[in-house]
């Protein structure tokens, strides 16, 4: 897109060669040892920490921001993607209800800690449960979602350890150290094993780990999008237009005219041929999910603070295209943008096993399944506009074996969430939410018992892994 002047000035870039400079030994603050340390605290996070508690031990999650949820709430990826597999299709139904037309009758292929989270969050008024009725995305209260992840937490024991951003890990001859920078200065702390939900595989990549960024022919990630939030919206107007326009709109995504004349008059420049709305539990209030950036890296520092101007100038466009030209948006206003951009795509952990994207597609088992997924094959375009969208079978799912979540190279470490090994097209499908919080779980079940049983967590029984998950009520089979 053609940026302001202050965008386009506005940030650091990068030298053209890396210039190394040596700094000084530190001491850091030893502040305990733990069984099992998860570094991240999103979904995955979450997932793990509680898997972890639920086996007995000692569990530690830190998190950089001073909250928990990660792109659920400091990036405000609202709802949860579908984690059902789609049994029945839905007859007509209603497109406009700002909910992806997933409808139908369908079977969970996710459970444990998620169905944990959406039980609390629904008895605290903060979500839309997933039903035939209602669809099977799930909108969300971002900060309910936080409330009830600090409240499971600590009921479940999880030492927490917030504003602390992990920067390096070291091998111990009995475990593992990471390292923390905050306001405190350096600390680190000492687990048996360690899971990474960093979303980046920070700490496996620190650790030697091999990974892949990218699509294989020229490396290009997955676009970056900001998301936020618009309140005062007036949900029966905006359906009066869906219904007066019905070329204009299918299923979430839609507003093709009124954008092409917004281009036209110079009113927008986006990356992207439609908008994305969601619905939140609350009715005059919706999500945009529409902002754009490529051509950046979410592990490097020049490349986030060029996609965050960008996309908080998208931002700007699209709020006021919504209440200049669109039906229901005349009296709205951004409630609030995510902490931070939303990142789909950065490093991919090189485990013992890669999922491809044909063993989504073809819904493959595996004997050493640890979570599922029936999410699709979902890849925003690296250079611009136009997503590819590929579905699974009806009525599949695919498994997730536990080689994928251990990285080679390393001992006692896993990997949770989107960066788990997989290729490109795998990862497309995996990255959401609901299935990062089902490895989250699976990966802290394999450290505990690893700690436990004082071994690295590849020399553990499957069956012993397997056997607790079900235990925890997460769904295998």
């Amino acid at each position: 897109m053609t940026l302001s002047p202050y965008v386009s000035t506005a940030y650091l870039s990068p030298p053209p060669q890396d210039e190394l400079v040596e700094l000084p030994p530190r001491r850091a603050r030893r502040a305990g040892r733990t069984n099992v340390l998860v570094v991240g605290g999103g979904p995955a996070g979450i997932g793990a920490a509680l898997g972890a508690a639920a086996t007995g031990m000692r569990v530690t999650l830190a998190e950089r921001y001073g909250f928990l949820g990660g792109n659920a709430t400091a990036a405000l990826v609202m709802p949860l993607t579908s984690f059902h597999n789609e049994m029945k299709q839905a007859v007509g139904g209603d497109d406009t209800r700002l909910l992806p037309t997933d409808h139908g009758e369908g079977e969970p292929v996710v459970g444990g800690v998620l169905w944990t989270m959406l039980d609390r969050l629904h008895q605290m008024g903060g979500v839309i449960k997933p039903s035939p009725e209602t669809g099977y995305t799930v909108p969300f209260d971002p900060e309910l979602f936080k409330l009830t992840a600090y409240e499971l937490l600590a009921e479940a024991g999880v030492h927490m350890l917030l504003h602390s951003f992990a920067s390096d890990v070291i091998d111990l001859p009995d475990g593992v150290r990471v390292v923390f920078e905050g306001k405190s200065g350096p600390i680190v702390i000492d687990a048996d094993v360690v899971v990474d939900c960093t979303g980046d595989g920070d700490l496996a990549a620190a650790a030697g780990a091999p990974y892949e960024i990218g699509r294989p022919e020229d490396g290009l990630t997955q676009p970056m999008t900001l998301m936020f939030r618009m309140g005062r919206f007036n949900h029966e107007g905006f359906n009066g237009y869906v219904r007066e326009h019905p070329d204009q709109w299918r299923g979430v995504y839609g507003l093709w005219d009124l954008i092409r004349e917004a281009t036209e008059a110079g009113e927008l420049d986006l990356t992207r041929e439609d908008l994305l709305f969601f619905a939140t539990p609350y009715d005059d209030e919706v999500a945009v999910n529409s902002t754009r950036v490529t051509g950046v890296l979410g592990t490097s520092v020049f490349d986030l603070t060029r996609a965050e101007l960008m996309a908080h100038e998208q931002m700007a466009q699209i709020v006021r295209f919504l209440r200049r030209r669109v039906p229901g948006f005349e009296q709205s206003y951004a409630i609030q943008s995510g902490v931070q951009v939303g990142v789909r795509e950065t490093r991919r952990i090189q485990g013992e096993y890669t999922l491809t994207g044909d063993d989504v597609l073809t819904a493959r088992k595996f004997d050493d399944v640890i979570a599922r997924g029936a999410y699709p094959v979902d890849i925003h375009n690296p250079t611009g506009r136009g997503t590819v969208l590929k579905r699974l079978p009806q009525g599949t799912s695919y498994d997730i074996p536990l080689r994928c979540l251990l990285p080679r190279g390393t001992d006692r470490l896993l990997v949770a969430g989107r960066a788990i090994s997989g290729d490109h097209v795998a990862h497309s499908s995996y990255r959401v939410m609901p299935i990062s919080m089902a490895t989250g779980q699976a990966a802290g079940v394999a450290a505990a018992l690893a700690s436990r049983d004082g071994k690295p967590p590849r020399d553990l029984s499957v069956d012993a892994i397997q056997r607790e998950l079900r235990h925890q009520r997460a769904s295998l089979s």
